[in-house]
């Protein structure tokens, strides 16, 4: 598997891998596609905030990788947020999800990585109990906030 950042051209690709990853099991619904138009545009636009990865085999793009970086003075230093992590269907199961991780850990250094999986995503969770990640005891809240 090769990776790639996502570059402008990516469009459609990235809409479709991101469209196949808001209608699987790792989420708990759907986003309007004006959210996936708005990351697509801040990701050509820079990268300080957020990355896109495509992840390849054989000139075909089987998945993508999302990265967000901010800090955090409670792990004294940088925090990579891993976003979205996908592989289509066909190309579970074969170490690729640990080859995705193993890739960002080595790309993106920082003081803490975090990430969120839905409970009943038991396949990842799994996954990211033997690579060494723990769940936080936390308790998260959201404000959606109107765009003007």
């Amino acid at each position: 598997m090769q990776f790639r950042k996502l570059e402008a051209g990516d469009k459609a690709t990235y809409f479709s891998l991101a469209s196949a990853f808001y209608q699987s099991e790792a989420v708990l619904h759907p986003v309007p596609i004006q959210n996936i138009e708005n990351t697509f545009e801040e990701l050509v636009r820079s990268d300080t905030y957020i990355e896109c990865q495509l992840c390849e085999e054989a000139g075909e793009a089987i998945g993508f990788l999302l990265v967000a970086k901010t800090f955090s003075q409670e792990s004294g230093g940088m925090v990579t947020w891993i976003e979205e992590l996908f592989l289509k269907e066909a190309y579970r199961g074969a170490g690729r999800g640990r080859e995705m991780m193993a890739f960002i850990e080595a790309t993106y250094p920082c003081s803490r990585f975090r990430l969120e999986a839905e409970p009943d995503n038991e396949k990842a969770i799994r996954l990211y109990k033997r690579l060494g990640y723990v769940p936080l005891p936390y308790v998260q809240y959201v404000k959606e906030e109107k765009k003007p």
